[in-house]
């Protein structure tokens, strides 16, 4: 049975409770490794920078095998600090930064030095240097909490080797890095088909949203020069208030990423009493963000949602030809975030003043078609979907991975060839 912990000052993870099989241990990481930091070659000496030793800091550090150096330093730079060399293979792990940075760790891919926020982490024998990375990773969360130190809760050596693990036989520790390693491979696969996705639709996007390609049974119908303004129009819902009531409320996200639901909030728990209604196929407008892209369609999952005053509904003038959806996708593009800025006043850009006249007044060139502008969204829709369908295969893999790393650094689930 896996003996419980202390709970010292050190070391404030919680008892652990599983049953370890027979052969492995419960051990302390300073038990099973070396620890040590590096340093920064004075800022002040130009010649201790932009040498040939690599050299990293915490931001290489991402649950990930680092191949690129963070700088360059000299080997007197390297000589005249504390900074050292190490050698590829090594586990890194970050003491302290900003956010989550913490408690993060890598593997070296090559020899580089490190600055005195990251420690080394060298496997001794009979250590699985993969298995060891797996296992600091999966307690990424409960080794963040073992830090201490005013605002900002930091790691030091002695934290760090005070970390306990659970060490399986080494032929067992190697079956799981390769399991491990597996799932790692899958997720990686389908990360790069989700990002050859993404650099297709924008490619076919630049082409399609401009008249460059054109369906067949459209050739011959010229793209045409349009006002914004002659397609569009600012409507608005306002609400008649009720305290009782509960508001669904929405929000948009820069970079054209969507609405999203912010909550119900009931009425007198709301202090700006001025919401408005939306509802499909409107076209949202923030005021405040949408210099960084924080406009786009309504879909029908927030039909009926309300959004404060400080939202501009935009709908399809009466009889225009116009398809919103085809809208949304050019106002995804440069071209239209342009507009966006252009329309926009102010010193600061967290602080501009968007004016609706003045966009309005911006020229687009589209099809003359709505039937065209609809084959050329439902094409792009097509893709969206099989973007979104890859991203929640993604998050569905990089789950299934928490949970094998879970049951098998733990012994719960055993290799086979290894259960008896």
């Amino acid at each position: 049975m896996r003996t419980p912990l202390p709970q010292t000052e050190e070391t404030k993870l919680p008892a652990d409770c599983y049953h370890l099989p027979d052969g492995w241990q419960n051990v302390r990481l300073g038990a099973v490794a070396a620890v040590s930091s590096g340093g920064t070659p004075s800022r002040t000496v130009q010649r201790y920078w932009g040498g040939m030793v690599p050299w990293l800091t915490t931001s290489a550090i991402n649950f990930n095998v680092i191949t690129k150096p963070s700088e360059m330093i000299t080997k007197e730079g390297l000589q005249r600090s504390s900074a050292k060399v190490f050698l590829q293979g090594t586990i890194l792990m970050a003491m302290y930064g900003q956010g989550a940075t913490r408690g993060r760790v890598a593997i070296l891919g090559f020899e580089a030095a490190i600055n005195q926020a990251c420690a080394a982490i060298q496997p001794r024998q009979n250590v699985n240097h993969e298995y060891l990375f797996y296992s600091l990773m999966a307690l990424y969360d409960e080794i963040r909490e073992i830090g201490h130190g005013g605002n900002q809760k930091n790691l030091n050596s002695q934290l760090i080797r005070s970390i306990p693990l659970a060490l399986p036989p080494l032929p067992e520790q190697s079956r799981i890095v390769e399991i491990l390693d597996a799932a790692d491979a899958a997720i990686r696969a389908t990360e790069s088909l989700l990002e050859a996705k993404i650099r297709y639709k924008r490619a076919l996007a630049e082409h399609i949203l401009t008249g460059k390609i054109r369906f067949p049974e459209f050739n011959g119908q010229a793209w045409h020069h349009v006002e914004i303004g002659d397609l569009l129009t600012e409507v608005e819902r306002p609400v008649v208030w009720d305290e009782e009531k509960f508001y669904d409320l929405i929000s948009i996200r820069r970079r054209s990423e969507g609405l999203f639901f912010r909550g119900a909030i009931q009425g007198k728990a709301i202090k700006t009493k001025t919401l408005k209604t939306v509802t499909t196929d409107d076209f949202l407008i923030s005021r405040m963000q949408v210099v960084h892209g924080a406009w786009g369609r309504v879909s029908a999952d927030f039909d009926g949602f309300y959004v404060s005053d400080s939202y501009i509904t935009l709908v399809p003038k009466p009889e225009v030809e116009v398809d919103v959806c085809f809208f949304d996708y050019l106002s995804q593009t440069p071209y239209l975030y342009r507009f966006a800025h252009v329309s926009s006043h102010g010193v600061h850009i967290e602080k501009m003043t968007f004016n609706l006249d003045l966009f309005l007044r911006n020229k687009i060139v589209i099809p003359p078609t709505k039937t065209e502008q609809q084959k050329i969204a439902n094409v792009l829709g097509l893709i969206d979907q099989e973007i979104s369908l890859l991203r929640r295969e993604l998050e569905t893999l990089k789950q299934q991975k928490q949970g094998l790393m879970q049951k098998l650094l733990t012994g719960q689930v055993r290799v086979r060839e290894f259960a008896l």
